[in-house]
């Protein structure tokens, strides 16, 4: 019987988005052989186009990660299509692949980032990334003075359709199933200084008319008139492998997340988190902020390391 082979690393880098990508170009530069395990499920899929990274504003994100892609293979980064299931702390680390391939690596990013659960209100998931949007910095100002609608998920919500205001003063915050009554005091007081109009009531869907929204249906049938939905998708944080490992976790208003230091270093030595995997308000920039810096900390620990176990 043949034993299977076990490739090694320096770094094995689980996650192929903006904050993977960075900390492997990093690595790679550094001269460390890192591969990068991308399951090709980036979140910001839906989208045409990403706001608010200087020099990269209106990029395509699937343009963004081809560059990154090609970016990191100048520096022998190898990246490989495929997911990550399970993982072995075992001195080193053993990433067990979907494919039946595994391999070893000396230490771990974790950069699987979220998936978003979006309301389950016909129309959302359908126009989601076109006119049902969640990021007012992502996209307000592509839609910005068109009519407004926010659709709330939890009362958290009021803090969107607040923020979305800045961006158009025509804005209607549907409670949907929210009662008005789970609303704070200042809440409301602010909605009216803002100049959005609260709407109570259950959504039943959102009207589409040939390839655009134009309204907001209620469930007793009255329809407002719309043409940009925002709303909060429901959060879910892809850390199975920090799980695995035992990392701890700290509970936030969006979720659950690893606790971690300043670099991105988990409670688990040798393994950090980067981009979403480790807060919900990474946005591109901020991932690929964080997943450099990851990079830089996890080079200098390696380095430190071997000169020790040279002495």
């Amino acid at each position: 019987m043949t034993e299977k082979h076990t490739e090694s690393y320096e770094v094995v880098v689980v996650g192929g988005g903006a904050a993977g990508l960075s900390a492997a170009l990093v690595l790679g530069r550094a001269r460390r052989r890192t591969l990068v395990v991308d399951a090709g499920e980036p979140r910001n899929a839906p989208a045409a186009h990403m706001q608010g990274y200087l020099s990269r504003d209106g990029m395509s994100p699937a343009e963004f990660l081809a560059v990154g892609r090609e970016e990191i293979a100048r520096y022998g980064v190898e990246l490989v299509r495929d997911r990550a299931v399970d993982v072995t702390p075992d001195g080193d680390f053993t990433v067990a692949l979907a494919s039946g391939r595994s391999v070893r690596a000396r230490r771990l990013v974790v950069a699987t980032g979220l998936r978003d659960e979006l309301p389950d209100v016909p129309g959302v998931a359908e126009r989601f990334g076109n006119d049902v949007l969640h990021c007012p910095y992502c996209h307000g100002w592509e839609v910005r003075d068109r009519a407004f609608g926010v659709l709330a998920t939890t009362p958290l919500s009021v803090h969107q359709a607040l923020m979305v205001s800045q961006w158009s003063k025509d804005v209607t915050f549907f409670l949907h199933e929210v009662a008005e009554s789970d609303l704070a005091d200042d809440d409301l007081r602010r909605l009216a200084a803002a100049g959005v109009k609260v709407v109570p009531g259950e959504v039943a869907e959102l009207v589409i008319e040939g390839d655009r929204l134009t309204g907001v249906r209620l469930a007793d049938g009255t329809v407002h008139a719309r043409e940009v939905v925002f709303t909060a998708p429901r959060a879910v944080p892809q850390t199975g492998l920090l799980e695995k490992l035992g990392a701890e976790f700290q509970e936030t208003p969006f979720g659950s997340y690893p606790v971690v230091d300043p670099t991105g270093l988990t409670s688990v030595p040798g393994v950090w988190a980067a981009g979403n995997a480790m807060g919900f308000a990474e946005q591109v920039v901020n991932a690929a902020s964080g997943g450099y810096r990851a990079g830089a900390f996890i080079n200098g620990e390696l380095l430190m390391a071997d000169l020790d176990a040279a002495l």
